[in-house]
């Protein structure tokens, strides 16, 4: 399996994702027109030229190279809140107070803002059902990452990713049930469409802009504040691994947290490192050489080359490397698959855990990938 940018050609397989995704994921709404525009804005952003994150928006898919079917997508938007507000709800804490009578209480309350400005938008990342094993996860979460850690002119230095919230088959949600009951007389599916289309007059219009009590919802609204869907609670797991939080503020719609983190904190950017390449082809042909002198890496590896129109990853166990360098030995297919050949660089990160009182890695703490002789 490889990570690559989206093509024209994928148009039919993104409409099958988009629809299997269900309501809820208005990053990828079931419009053939709105896709093959936002493939076609994708293919344009990494063609640009880019020195500071813009409109540019980066999709990716992740491909099995042997049936060429497409097994998933993942994304990034540059720089989100600018072209149109991105709103949200925050979460705060009102305490009133009557000093004469002695009385306290103390409130939550949701207050509509448009906080996040400028900021990057991990987005997208979605996992057809039958391919849900293996690596397949980790590497459409991470590949973002070292896309960025590559190119960090073009995003910005803070990161986010809006959780899809609660609904359930028939695309209900308990928080937009509420909201629609008295403010918005529109059905869930029908507002999240027009956000994903890219209309949010009507959150201007009709959404409220004053502090809604929390403790005046039903009760199966505030359940579900700040809670994820189920087919999300996986993503929300990498994303709190890399090092991502939830600061308070929530989705207008069904309530799902919004996460955040600087880009030079997320794990996988950070620890991951910058390898020469040298393929198999070009390796001495002494045989006794080539056994004392290299190593094979015993733990899954995530590897990109350090292109943009051309860019390309994959997860690998095949991989070895020269001790005490940071040269890494592909075979001669990996290679090709990944655009690289003798000489070239590429990022890798392990995809193994490290020790949580550890220090960030440096170029002399790089113990997480291990080796097998």
């Amino acid at each position: 399996m490889i990570v690559r940018p989206i093509a024209h050609k994928d148009l039919d397989t993104l409409y099958e994702i988009a629809i299997e995704s269900g309501p809820g994921f208005t990053s990828l709404m079931p419009d053939r027109d709105a896709l093959a525009r936002k493939i076609e804005h994708s293919i344009s952003s990494f063609d640009q030229s880019v020195s500071q994150p813009g409109n540019e928006h980066y999709l990716f898919v992740l491909e099995n190279e042997s049936s060429g079917e497409i097994m998933g997508t993942t994304g990034i938007e540059a720089s989100v809140g600018r072209a149109r507000p991105l709103y949200h709800f925050r979460r705060n804490t009102v305490t009133h107070h009557s000093r004469d009578l002695g009385l306290r209480r103390s409130v939550e309350t949701l207050t509509r803002c448009s906080h996040y400005a400028g900021c990057t938008e991990v987005c997208s990342l979605y996992l057809r059902p039958k391919f849900r094993q293996g690596n397949a996860g980790k590497l459409l979460s991470r590949v973002r990452f070292l896309f960025m850690a590559i190119h960090p002119e073009r995003f910005s230095d803070t990161v986010i990713a809006e959780m899809r919230g609660v609904s359930d088959a028939s695309g209900q949600s308990p928080f937009w049930n509420w909201i629609k009951a008295h403010f918005v007389d529109m059905e869930f599916a029908s507002a999240t469409s027009l956000v994903g289309s890219g209309y949010t007059d009507f959150i201007d219009e009709l959404m409220p802009s004053h502090p809604l009590y929390t403790c005046l919802m039903s009760a199966e609204a505030r359940e579900v504040i700040s809670q994820v869907h189920d087919h999300t609670r996986p993503a929300l797991r990498m994303l709190e691994t890399e090092g991502f939080t939830h600061k308070g503020l929530i989705d207008l719609f069904d309530a799902g947290p919004t996460v955040e983190c600087p880009l030079t904190s997320i794990r996988s950017a950070r620890d991951s490192r910058i390898w020469k390449v040298e393929t198999e082809a070009e390796r001495s042909q002494s045989a006794k050489f080539t056994r004392l002198h290299q190593e094979r890496i015993d733990t899954p590896v995530l590897i990109a080359n350090t292109q943009t129109t051309g860019f390309r990853a994959t997860v690998t166990t095949e991989a070895h490397v020269r001790p005490r360098t940071e040269t890494l030995i592909l075979s001669r297919a990996l290679a090709t698959g990944l655009g690289l050949d003798t000489g070239a660089t590429c990022r890798v990160l392990p995809l193994v855990g490290r020790n949580q009182n550890a220090p960030a890695s440096t170029e002399q703490t790089y113990p997480e990938v291990h080796y097998a002789h």
